[in-house]
C-alpha cells in the first residue's frame, strides 16, 4: 500500500486528537499528578498544625509503630486523626499515580512517581515513629520526604506538560521533515518502525 499526503496528515495528527488513548492516559496522569500535590500541600499544612500546637497523647507511644497510626487514626486529637488518615489516602494515591505513569509509558513520570511514593512512604514511617517516640528528627524527616515527594508529582506536571506542548505544536508539514514515512514503513507512538 502506498502513503498518501492523506495518510501523512492522520499520522502527524494522530497523537494531538482528544481522543487518542496515550493522550488521554497523560492527561489523566496529569490530573493524578496535581491532585496529589494539592493533597500533599495539605497534608504538610495540617503537619505543620500537628507539629506547634496538637500535643500526641502519652498514651499512643511506646506501643510499636503499628499501634501508633491505630491509635491515632481513632483517637483524639482530631487533628492527628486526619492528619494520619490523610497520609493513609496519599499512600493510595500514589500508586495510583504510578500505575497510571506505567501504563502511559512515560519513563520520566514512572521514576519521579515512583520516587515520590518511596517519599510518601518514608514519610508515613516516620510520622508513625514520630507518634511512637515523639523524636523531634522523625517530625523533620516526615516534613523533608512529604517536600520531597511534592517535588515527584511537581516534576510530572512540568515534564507531561511538556510532552503534551510538544506534540500540539508538530504539524503535519513538520513530521514530514527527516521522512518518517518512508520504505521501512510508519513511525509509532514509541519511535519504532511499523511496517505493514
Amino acid at each position: 500500500m502506498t502513503n498518501t499526503d492523506a495518510d501523512v496528515t492522520n499520522a502527524g495528527s494522530r497523537l494531538r486528537s482528544p481522543t487518542d488513548p496515550a493522550a488521554r492516559r497523560v492527561r489523566g496522569l496529569r490530573r493524578n499528578s496535581l491532585g496529589i500535590s494539592v493533597m500533599l500541600l495539605a497534608q504538610y499544612g495540617l503537619g505543620m498544625g500537628v507539629n506547634l500546637y496538637t500535643p500526641v497523647p502519652k498514651t499512643d507511644q511506646g506501643r510499636g509503630l503499628a499501634v501508633a497510626v491505630g491509635r491515632a487514626l481513632s483517637h483524639p486529637p482530631a487533628v492527628l486523626a486526619i492528619h494520619a488518615a490523610l497520609g493513609l489516602l496519599l499512600l493510595v494515591a500514589a500508586v495510583n499515580v504510578l500505575s497510571r505513569a506505567i501504563r502511559a509509558r512515560q519513563w520520566p513520570s514512572i521514576m519521579t512517581s515512583a520516587a515520590g511514593l518511596a517519599a510518601i512512604i518514608g514519610a508515613a514511617l516516620s510520622g508513625a515513629t514520630f507518634v511512637d517516640h515523639g523524636r523531634p528528627g522523625a517530625s523533620m524527616a516526615m516534613a523533608v520526604l512529604t517536600a520531597v515527594a511534592l517535588l515527584c508529582y511537581l516534576l510530572n506536571l512540568f515534564t507531561l506538560g511538556a510532552s503534551l506542548n510538544s506534540g500540539r505544536n508538530a504539524s503535519p508539514e513538520r513530521t514530514n521533515q527527516g521522512d518518517p514515512i518512508g520504505s521501512e514503513g510508519l513511525l509509532t507512538e514509541t519511535g519504532h518502525k511499523r511496517t505493514s
